[in-house]
């Protein structure tokens, strides 16, 4: 991906160089709208799923760490390249989605607002949000209480050595699929789901979540579509294999353990792939609503 010297986001919120503090305050009980897209995390990385467990399902809630500022903040020259990077995707994310949010018709039916821009927290080894403690091993995950959007950079290193998601253009969707998330929030889809899945067995509540990620990841292809003049050779290739890689099927059988359909929260690599696909050969939202045809054919 071609990124050097390109601008690079303002909504950016680096909280690398701080520690958490004690403290602990409530994270809301239930399963709320926190807790619903922090199981976004383990999109990316299986060993998230305890700490999912404590979020929500079950309605226990859980405890996070108040976060501080402690001097200035110290980052290498790989960091640095790590955040320039981040935040030139997030600024291409940026521009994408304000021209979609600003066709009436194209996200909602009228344009009644401008497109309200995420906040991204570039962190080390662990923060606080309203939606629970973010870490490292919690992977990337969108919360919509405070509609931001929480990356580890050391993650990008777990992509490449565990789960076999290499390149920039991988790290460049990690950042495309949050967003998009944060898309469907603030476009009330979000809230509907959450909504159904307090009142639906715990299989149909899956299968809503399901529709929620397939429906991020052809939103990613979409805007994969929209910046493909800073698209290099290799880099569709290295997102489709990081859709492949994060399948809740392939993630299962990666880690010893029984392939459970009705488990899946995300759906399987095929359909990651597929739905991203979908996305990037339109270049067009439209393709992309994963809600209104049967699960089984999704």
């Amino acid at each position: 991906m071609k990124w050097r010297g390109r601008r690079s986001s303002t909504n950016i919120e680096d909280r690398r160089g701080g520690r958490p503090r004690g403290g602990a305050r409530r994270a809301g009980g239930g399963m709320g709208l926190g807790a619903l897209l922090l199981l976004g995390a383990s999109i990316f990385f299986p060993d998230a799923v305890p700490l999912l467990q404590m979020f929500g399902i079950g309605g226990q809630g859980s405890s996070a760490s108040s976060y501080r500022q402690n001097g200035p903040v110290v980052r290498s020259g790989v960091d640095d390249d790590t955040r320039q990077f981040i935040g030139v995707v997030l600024a291409d994310t940026e521009e994408i989605w304000n021209q979609i949010y600003a066709q009436p018709g194209a996200i909602h039916e009228e344009r009644t607002n401008d497109y309200p821009e995420p906040t991204l927290v570039i962190f080390s080894g662990r923060t606080s949000s309203p939606c629970g403690p973010a870490t490292t091993g919690s992977g990337p995950f969108y919360c919509p209480a405070d509609e931001k959007i929480y990356i580890d950079p050391a993650f990008y290193d777990i992509m490449a050595n565990q789960l076999g998601a290499k390149g920039d253009f991988a790290q460049a969707y990690v950042v495309a699929h949050e967003v998009a998330h944060h898309v469907q929030n603030v476009t009330g889809r979000i809230p509907q789901v959450d909504a159904y899945r307090r009142r639906v067995s715990k299989t149909e509540a899956n299968q809503a979540t399901v529709r929620l990620e397939l429906q991020a990841d052809c939103y990613s292809g979409v805007w994969t579509n929209k910046v493909r003049s800073v698209l290099e050779e290799g880099d569709i290739k290295e997102a489709l294999n990081a859709a492949f890689q994060i399948g809740d099927d392939t993630l299962q059988g990666r880690n010893g353990g029984h392939v459970n359909p009705a488990s899946f929260t995300h759906g399987t690599s095929e359909q990651r792939v597929s739905w991203f696909f979908k996305g990037l050969k339109a270049g067009d939202i439209k393709v992309c609503d994963t809600f209104s045809q049967p699960y089984n054919a999704l």
